[in-house]
Protein backbone atom coordinates (compact mmCIF):
# COMPACT_ATOMS: atom_id res chain seq x y z
CA UNK A 1 0.00 0.00 0.00
CA UNK A 2 1.26 3.38 -1.00
CA UNK A 3 1.68 6.28 1.42
CA UNK A 4 1.39 9.95 0.63
CA UNK A 5 4.55 11.59 2.25
CA UNK A 6 5.70 15.20 1.46
CA UNK A 7 9.72 15.71 1.22
CA UNK A 8 11.82 19.34 1.67
CA UNK A 9 14.55 19.67 -1.07
CA UNK A 10 16.99 22.14 -0.36
CA UNK A 11 20.70 24.04 -1.91
CA UNK A 12 22.81 26.12 -1.11
CA UNK A 13 26.08 25.46 -2.90
CA UNK A 14 26.83 25.59 -6.61
CA UNK A 15 23.94 25.35 -8.78
CA UNK A 16 21.08 24.96 -6.10
CA UNK A 17 18.49 25.12 -8.92
CA UNK A 18 20.11 21.72 -10.45
CA UNK A 19 20.91 19.74 -7.08
CA UNK A 20 17.53 20.46 -6.54
CA UNK A 21 16.36 19.08 -10.06
CA UNK A 22 19.00 16.31 -9.69
CA UNK A 23 17.79 15.33 -6.16
CA UNK A 24 13.67 15.69 -7.11
CA UNK A 25 14.85 12.57 -10.19
CA UNK A 26 16.55 10.54 -8.17
CA UNK A 27 13.52 10.53 -5.57
CA UNK A 28 11.36 9.79 -8.66
CA UNK A 29 13.77 7.09 -10.38
CA UNK A 30 14.84 5.34 -7.36
CA UNK A 31 11.51 6.02 -4.15
CA UNK A 32 8.46 7.05 -5.65
CA UNK A 33 5.92 8.56 -7.91
CA UNK A 34 5.67 12.21 -8.09
CA UNK A 35 2.24 13.60 -7.13
CA UNK A 36 2.74 17.45 -6.28
CA UNK A 37 5.33 19.80 -6.62
CA UNK A 38 5.88 23.03 -5.38
CA UNK A 39 7.37 26.20 -7.02
CA UNK A 40 11.05 26.79 -6.10
CA UNK A 41 11.27 29.72 -3.48
CA UNK A 42 14.73 31.28 -2.18
CA UNK A 43 15.30 31.86 1.80
CA UNK A 44 18.07 33.26 3.78
CA UNK A 45 19.44 30.17 5.74
CA UNK A 46 18.15 29.51 8.77
CA UNK A 47 19.76 28.45 11.81
CA UNK A 48 23.37 29.40 10.93
CA UNK A 49 22.57 32.58 8.93
CA UNK A 50 26.39 33.61 7.59
CA UNK A 51 25.91 31.71 4.63
CA UNK A 52 24.38 32.00 0.94
CA UNK A 53 20.68 32.03 0.24
CA UNK A 54 19.16 28.43 0.31
CA UNK A 55 16.69 27.04 -2.45
CA UNK A 56 13.61 25.11 -1.31
CA UNK A 57 11.14 23.26 -3.13
CA UNK A 58 8.49 20.27 -1.76
CA UNK A 59 7.10 17.47 -3.64
CA UNK A 60 4.88 15.19 -2.30
CA UNK A 61 5.51 11.43 -3.93
CA UNK A 62 3.71 8.15 -3.15
CA UNK A 63 5.76 5.90 -1.17
CA UNK A 64 5.47 2.00 -0.83
CA UNK A 65 7.95 1.09 2.43
CA UNK A 66 8.36 1.75 5.51
CA UNK A 67 9.59 5.45 6.75
CA UNK A 68 12.99 4.02 7.87
CA UNK A 69 13.69 2.33 4.65
CA UNK A 70 12.96 5.76 3.30
CA UNK A 71 15.00 7.63 4.79
CA UNK A 72 18.03 5.04 4.28
CA UNK A 73 17.03 5.70 -0.05
CA UNK A 74 17.17 9.86 1.08
CA UNK A 75 20.18 9.71 2.35
CA UNK A 76 22.04 7.33 -0.13
CA UNK A 77 20.93 9.80 -2.67
CA UNK A 78 22.20 12.99 -0.78
CA UNK A 79 25.47 10.81 -0.59
CA UNK A 80 25.90 10.38 -3.35
CA UNK A 81 24.82 13.68 -4.69
CA UNK A 82 28.21 14.24 -2.76
CA UNK A 83 26.48 15.82 0.84
CA UNK A 84 29.00 15.94 3.12
CA UNK A 85 27.76 16.72 7.19
CA UNK A 86 30.32 19.08 8.84
CA UNK A 87 28.06 21.40 10.77
CA UNK A 88 24.77 21.54 11.77
CA UNK A 89 22.29 23.35 9.46
CA UNK A 90 25.70 24.40 7.48
CA UNK A 91 26.02 24.98 3.80
CA UNK A 92 25.15 22.00 2.11
CA UNK A 93 24.91 21.11 -2.01
CA UNK A 94 21.22 18.54 -1.13
CA UNK A 95 19.28 17.97 2.14
CA UNK A 96 16.15 16.01 1.59
CA UNK A 97 13.87 16.32 4.73
CA UNK A 98 10.84 14.01 5.64
CA UNK A 99 8.35 16.54 6.58
CA UNK A 100 5.35 13.69 6.49
CA UNK A 101 4.32 10.06 6.31
CA UNK A 102 0.84 10.17 5.45
CA UNK A 103 -0.32 10.68 9.04
CA UNK A 104 2.36 8.18 10.77
CA UNK A 105 4.16 9.39 13.71
CA UNK A 106 7.35 8.30 14.24
CA UNK A 107 9.68 9.21 17.47
CA UNK A 108 13.13 7.14 16.33
CA UNK A 109 16.68 8.37 17.42
CA UNK A 110 17.49 9.13 14.12
CA UNK A 111 13.99 10.05 12.56
CA UNK A 112 11.27 12.05 14.22
CA UNK A 113 7.86 12.31 11.75
CA UNK A 114 6.33 15.17 10.95
CA UNK A 115 9.60 16.87 10.83
CA UNK A 116 9.48 18.80 14.17
CA UNK A 117 10.81 21.76 13.15
CA UNK A 118 7.74 22.18 10.18
CA UNK A 119 5.68 24.72 12.88
CA UNK A 120 8.54 27.07 12.79
CA UNK A 121 9.72 27.32 9.39
CA UNK A 122 8.29 29.59 6.91
CA UNK A 123 10.54 28.14 4.25
CA UNK A 124 8.97 24.53 4.90
CA UNK A 125 5.25 26.14 5.24
CA UNK A 126 4.81 28.48 2.56
CA UNK A 127 5.88 25.58 -0.02
CA UNK A 128 3.63 23.02 1.62
CA UNK A 129 0.59 25.15 1.76
CA UNK A 130 1.18 26.20 -1.86
CA UNK A 131 0.66 22.31 -2.79
CA UNK A 132 -1.13 20.75 0.15
CA UNK A 133 -2.98 23.77 2.24
CA UNK A 134 -5.20 21.68 3.58
CA UNK A 135 -3.40 18.66 4.96
CA UNK A 136 -3.52 18.17 8.57
CA UNK A 137 -0.55 17.58 10.65
CA UNK A 138 -0.96 14.53 12.57
CA UNK A 139 0.13 16.00 16.26
CA UNK A 140 -0.49 19.78 16.17
CA UNK A 141 -4.15 18.92 14.52
CA UNK A 142 -3.45 22.20 12.21
CA UNK A 143 -3.68 22.52 8.85
CA UNK A 144 -0.63 23.55 6.91
CA UNK A 145 -2.46 27.28 6.31
CA UNK A 146 -3.61 27.47 9.65
CA UNK A 147 0.22 26.73 10.93
CA UNK A 148 1.67 29.36 8.06
CA UNK A 149 -0.79 31.94 9.77
CA UNK A 150 0.50 31.28 13.53
CA UNK A 151 4.33 30.77 12.09
CA UNK A 152 6.79 33.81 14.03
CA UNK A 153 9.84 32.87 11.71
CA UNK A 154 10.16 36.75 10.02
CA UNK A 155 12.82 35.36 7.16
CA UNK A 156 11.96 36.19 3.69
CA UNK A 157 10.79 33.34 1.45
CA UNK A 158 10.98 34.19 -2.24
CA UNK A 159 9.03 32.57 -4.93
CA UNK A 160 11.16 32.03 -8.13
CA UNK A 161 10.22 31.75 -11.67
CA UNK A 162 10.71 28.51 -13.37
Amino acid sequence: MSTSVFLLLGSNQGDARLHLTMAKAAVIKNVGRLLKESSLYQTSAWGKTDQPDFLNQVIEISYEGDPFLLLKSLLDIESKMGRVRIEKWGTRIIDIDILFYGNTIVNGSDLRVPHPQIPYRRFTLIPLVEIAPDFIHPVLHQSNTQLLHECTDLLEVKKLSL
